[in-house]
């Protein structure tokens, strides 16, 4: 990925040894997108569409705090990445709230609530969702 092909709002790699970002994972975090990219010789690249974030959680694990690194792990709606974690970072917190700010304007762009990324299947288990049809009358 050349540094041409976006606009990056943040990048930062993964921290390991004293809280250098001595690794071959990259973050990226675009206005649209979070991207991660894994590798030196083959590369795997996972992104996520911010308007599918559902929930994150930050956490500071005690020997990343002694370098003032954070965790942030993130839910959503992806088909291929439910859930994902953002290891060792610098400036969490900050890092946290660009991704809301970003993943605000997706949604306002897009009309999208968090009521909207509820699955309608989830909500009553498995045979009732799946097979509920409004021209047949049941009796709960």
């Amino acid at each position: 990925m050349k540094k041409s092909d976006f606009d990056y709002v943040w990048t930062d790699k993964k921290r390991t040894l004293f809280g250098l970002p001595i690794s071959f994972t990259r973050y990226f975090l675009t206005d649209t997108k979070f991207i991660t990219r894994v590798g030196f010789l083959s590369i795997d690249e996972d992104e996520i569409d911010l308007y599918k974030i559902t929930d994150k959680k930050v956490r500071f694990p005690f020997f990343q705090r002694l370098f003032k690194c954070g965790t942030i792990i993130i839910y959503s709606r992806d088909a291929d990445t439910p859930s994902k974690e953002v290891h060792c970072i610098k400036n969490v917190r900050k890092v946290s709230e660009l991704i809301d700010k970003h993943l605000n304007i997706m949604r306002d762009k897009y009309g999208i609530r968090g009521r909207d990324m509820i699955n309608p299947h989830d909500a009553h288990g498995d045979y009732y969702s799946d097979h509920y049809d409004d021209d047949d009358n049941y009796d709960y």
